[in-house]
This record gives structure tokens, sequence and C-alpha cells, in this order.
């Protein structure tokens, strides 16, 4: 059965059963505590990170430990349903709303991060692969500045 394709910007009831769907074809088990992260995915704007997704697990799961967290996080990036974002300033943040290689515009100062939709990324991609003989396996993307907030306070 093959997975369900991420879409850009899907309804967080739909990307649930995107989830939902990927990790029962890959014969994983469907647990309330796995459903509690991925709703935490499917509904968070802020690119959330271990320790924020655990908070909030863990308000209607708090027997939840932090590994059953990261070993979720790993088994949805290994199916493809949560882009982690590296970075070396500040703890990783995850995207469930839009695994897809994607853009993204990072505050310096308050950390919030941004999805711009500047296009397509493939082309680019595969522009980047061309000109420097790589055989690119993944791509990211990030500008960093001030948000529209931290501005405003500057």
């Amino acid at each position: 059965m093959a997975k369900a394709p991420p879409t850009a910007h899907s309804e967080p009831a739909q990307r649930m059963e995107q989830m939902i769907a990927a990790l029962r074809a890959a014969g994983q088990r469907v647990t309330p505590q796995r459903l509690a992260v991925l709703r935490v995915l499917a509904e968070s704007h802020d690119h959330p990170t271990v320790e924020t997704i655990y908070e909030r697990v863990s308000r209607d799961f708090p027997t939840t430990s932090l590994a059953t967290i990261y070993k979720t996080l790993t088994m949805l990036k290994g199916l493809e349903q949560v882009l982690e974002l590296g970075f070396a300033h500040m703890s990783s943040r995850y995207d469930g709303r839009k695994p897809s290689p994607h853009a993204h515009a990072i505050c310096v100062r308050c950390g919030a991060i941004a999805d711009p939709d500047i296009g397509p990324m493939e082309s680019l991609a595969k522009d980047m692969a061309k000109r420097s003989g790589y055989k690119l396996t993944r791509h990211q993307i990030d500008f960093f500045g001030l948000c529209p907030q931290c501005q405003k306070k500057a």
C-alpha cells in the first residue's frame, strides 16, 4: 500500500489521516500516545521542539516519556511524515503540517519560524544537483532575520 503523500497546507484532520495511514501502511501500531503526537504535529504552526511536543502530549498522557516522543518522531521522519529542522544555534524543530522540503524564515531573536510560499523547490534542487554533480538526498533552505513582531520591538 502506498503512503499518502503529504500536501502543502492540509487541514489538521487531513494531515492526521495521512499520518495514521502511513503508520498503518508501515505496520506500526496507532496508540493513543502516538495519536497525541500526531495531533500536536498536525495542529502546530510553530514548528515545535521535542520538549514542546512532550509538554503538550503529557497534559493528556502524564505517563508519556520523552523517549516515546523521540521514538515517534524518528519513526515519522522515516515515513517522511515529519520534517526535522536542525539548527546549530537552537534545538531541532519539527514540521508535521508540511513535511516535504520547503523554505523557512527563522527569527534570530525569538526563534519563530514561518513557511513563506516561495514556490516549488524541486527545480532549484535539480539545478543544484546538475551544477554540483552531487546526488542530492535531501535539502533545506533557511532564511534568517527578524520576524515582524521582533522588528516592532527593536
